[in-house]
């Protein structure tokens, strides 16, 4: 738990009633649950969005999003779910998966595949549909650029994109530029050592981080190419979203901010590539419960490679 924005160290370890399920909500026991860059943002309270309907102090007192486990009960309007099925799903709204129980919406959860691990699984609602939707129209042929590729959802964009049968460039660390290979990516970037928008230019760009002027990607993307956002810093949002827009159409582009939509059907394509065997999954290290605090600052380190797990049981 915490009550105040920081770091790892304003985290506690406390025992709390176990939440009730409202009519159209579940109460899941927790088994694993995911880290999501979002995560260490809301636990830092920056960038300032991260702060939505908390300005001054944390709306939620137990952070985690990414849940999968087993149903415990549902509200007296739950019909998809019944006790002992188990799930997973992106409670971003409602969070509380650094927990052993928490409660989600009916809507935010679906069923989870027999042949996925409970930590396999946490790894895919909101990376996954980051990813599904940061690739959605890319085809065979294009040159695809993607920052911050060695992270969770960046892991899961160079494999879509390499299915799809683009040229991938990986952006990231040099920690990771190895991994990004691992995964596909044709060539990769370290940040720390080349500025990604004086190469390219590119069909696509996907930015996970974005912090840079909109003159410097509109540079990196080729005259009918696209480049959208999705986490970054504030200021940087916000210059996508008003000048961004206006200097892509000026100059035959399409710069914008990625709004990405949530719910099973966002996610669950991906769970089924992944039990196909077509995407794989790549858990880098995985923390008990009363470790949280290490695996939140490890991820926020930029150390994590794929996605980093709490397992509550």
């Amino acid at each position: 738990m915490y009550d105040r924005y920081g770091g790892p160290e304003v985290l506690s370890i406390a025992d709390v009633p176990t939440p009730s399920p409202a009519p159209k909500q579940v109460l899941v026991r927790v088994h694993a649950t995911s880290i999501n860059l979002s995560d260490w943002e809301t636990l830092r309270g920056t960038p300032l969005y991260s702060r939505f309907g908390g300005l001054r102090a944390p709306r939620r007192p137990v952070l985690g999003s990414d849940i999968a486990g087993r149903v415990e009960a549902v509200g007296s309007e739950v019909t998809l779910f019944a006790p002992g099925d188990e799930v997973y799903g992106d409670n971003l709204m409602l969070k509380g998966g650094f927990a052993e129980y928490a409660v989600a919406p009916e809507s935010a959860l679906a069923h989870k595949p027999a042949s996925l691990s409970f930590a396999e699984a946490s790894t895919l609602p909101q990376a996954g549909a980051i990813a599904l939707q940061g690739t959605a129209d890319i085809a065979a042929g294009m040159s695809v650029l993607i920052n911050g590729a060695g992270g969770g959802s960046g892991a899961f964009a160079i494999q879509l994109a390499k299915s799809a049968g683009a040229h991938v460039t990986g952006v990231d660390n040099a920690d990771k530029l190895a991994f990004m290979r691992t995964l596909g990516a044709d060539d990769v970037i370290d940040y720390r050592a080349g500025d990604f928008t004086r190469t390219g230019p590119y069909d696509r760009v996907l930015d996970l981080v974005a912090h840079r002027s909109v003159s410097a990607y509109r540079r990196s993307v080729a005259r009918g190419g696209r480049y959208r956002c999705v986490g970054g810093t504030t200021s940087a949002l916000l210059r996508m979203t008003t000048v961004g827009v206006l200097a892509g159409l000026v100059t035959g582009r399409s710069l914008g901010v990625l709004a990405v939509k949530e719910g099973p059907e966002h996610f669950t394509p991906l769970s089924e590539s992944c039990v196909a065997g077509q995407i794989g999954i790549h858990i880098d290290r995985s923390f008990p419960l009363d470790e949280t605090a290490n695996a939140l600052a490890y991820v926020g380190a930029g150390r994590a490679l794929g996605k980093v797990v709490v397992e509550i049981r």
